[in-house]
């Protein structure tokens, strides 16, 4: 579904958050040429219909010359697209539709979708860092253990599956009761952090996954370096509990988490590993390396932290 040809691409999941109806996906494609236009612009507007189509419209939009390529969706369909500008001279914004909208809201974008657009269009220019897990680019967060976990079984469902915050913090709950956690052999920046039986291992390039759940209070998105995160609890229920701390303030350092900044590191299993970009789970190698690639991301959005 295109408008008129221009130098600003918007990029469309219907399937982010929950899905919505044939005429609430014409709204919303109608929304962002109105809004686009009444700032003297013009603009292709794209819905997806599936995984991994978000990335190939904005890489062509890119190789097309569009100078801003706008991501309305979750955290998928921004790390599509940030994937597909990552490097180069064209930027990223996003309008927050998904269950988490983990960097959208660490840059506190306007949840709503008219000011959403129109702060792509007027706000300033910046450059954040990009992450790489597994040979694959992240903008958010990344990582392995239970979010991975969770992201592959939330994902396993299909698209016509029920969707968003209430279906995610479920499958969360459940989860967390059966999940076993796993022992990673760690190195950052070349020095040996031995073994960790942990819940998790998560590379935060911002300081959330979504909806408030900080894992990295202190992380920053342009400072050049990843939060290397270690949660290993010593039970099932002291890791609930420092979890509701990620809802409280965030998650803090201390016996049972670790927390490293790193512009390199890698990740050993004992087996094969899933790991998640940006919530999109992905099947690696036995080891994994992740590191950072400082200010690769254009990106338009007003500096609030």
């Amino acid at each position: 579904m295109a408008a008129t040809s221009g130098s600003i691409t918007v990029i469309i999941n219907p399937m982010a958050g929950s899905l919505v109806t044939d005429d609430e996906i014409r709204r919303r494609s109608g929304l962002a040429a109105e809004v686009i236009a009444a700032h003297g612009e013009r603009a292709d507007v794209y819905v997806t219909s599936g995984q991994g189509e978000g990335l190939e419209r904005a890489r062509d939009a890119v190789a097309a010359g569009s100078r801003l390529v706008i991501a309305w969706g979750g955290d998928g369909t921004v790390n599509e697209v940030a994937a597909a500008v990552a490097f180069g001279p064209a930027a990223l914004a996003i309008v927050p539709a998904g269950s988490g909208n983990g960097l959208a809201r660490d840059l506190r974008i306007d949840p709503d979708p008219a000011r959403a657009l129109a702060a792509a269009l007027e706000a300033p220019e910046r450059t954040i860092d990009a992450g790489e897990l597994g040979g694959r680019l992240f903008v958010n967060v990344a990582g392995v253990g239970f979010d991975a976990h969770v992201a592959r079984r939330f994902n396993a469902r299909g698209p016509n599956a029920r969707r968003g915050l209430a279906t995610y913090a479920g499958l969360v709950l459940r989860e967390s009761f059966a999940y076993a956690p796993a022992t990673y052999a760690l190195t950052a920046d070349g020095a040996s952090l031995g073994r960790h039986r942990a819940f998790f291992v998560t590379l935060a390039n911002s300081s959330q996954f979504g909806n408030g759940v900080r894992v990295a209070p202190a992380a920053r998105i342009d400072d050049g370096r990843l939060d290397l995160v270690v949660f290993a609890p010593p039970s099932r229920m002291a890791g609930l509990w420092r979890a509701c701390g990620m809802l409280a303030g965030g998650l803090t350092a201390g016996a049972d988490v670790r927390m490293i900044p790193v512009r390199e590191v890698a990740i050993e299993g004992a087996t094969p590993l899933w790991f998640h970009v940006d919530g999109e789970s992905v099947l690696g190698g036995q080891c994994l390396v992740g590191r950072v690639h400082p200010r690769a991301v254009r990106i338009r959005s007003a500096d609030r932290g």
